[in-house]
């Protein structure tokens, strides 16, 4: 069995939404010293959608991977379903993490939860 599934090795070598976005309203960063891993989420939202979404990460392949895969499962949508992303639909999405590269998927959770933390408290809704 291979290590990484073709989903995450896809999202590892081809990331989807990598970049900064200027204007965002939203901005959240984590990182996880443990591993080094470091995300940086941005969030455009405009009548409670997610317009846009773009992502830094400092890691390793599974990271890149879970920020990749996170950022396309709420694109174009509403900030309510993107507050309820879990690590484990990251993972499921990907088609799993091996157990030592879960903390992956948990750090790209946190970090969309943050840049909606930020947005937030950036607009008072």
């Amino acid at each position: 069995m291979a290590l990484y599934s073709e989903k995450v090795m896809d999202h590892f070598r081809n990331p989807r939404n990598v970049g900064v976005i200027e204007d965002a309203n939203g901005i959240g960063e984590v990182g996880n010293a443990k591993c080094g891993d470091i995300m940086k989420m941005y969030l455009k939202i405009e009548d409670d959608i997610i317009q846009d979404v773009k992502f830094e990460t400092f890691g390793c392949g599974s990271a890149i991977a879970s920020s990749s895969m996170a950022t396309e499962l709420i694109k174009g949508k509403p900030v309510s379903e993107a507050m309820q992303l879990t690590n484990k639909a990251v993972a499921e999405a990907l088609d799993g993490l091996p157990a030592y590269k879960m903390h992956c998927s948990v750090l790209a959770e946190e970090a969309i939860q943050s840049a909606l933390e930020d947005y937030h408290k950036r607009t008072g809704k």
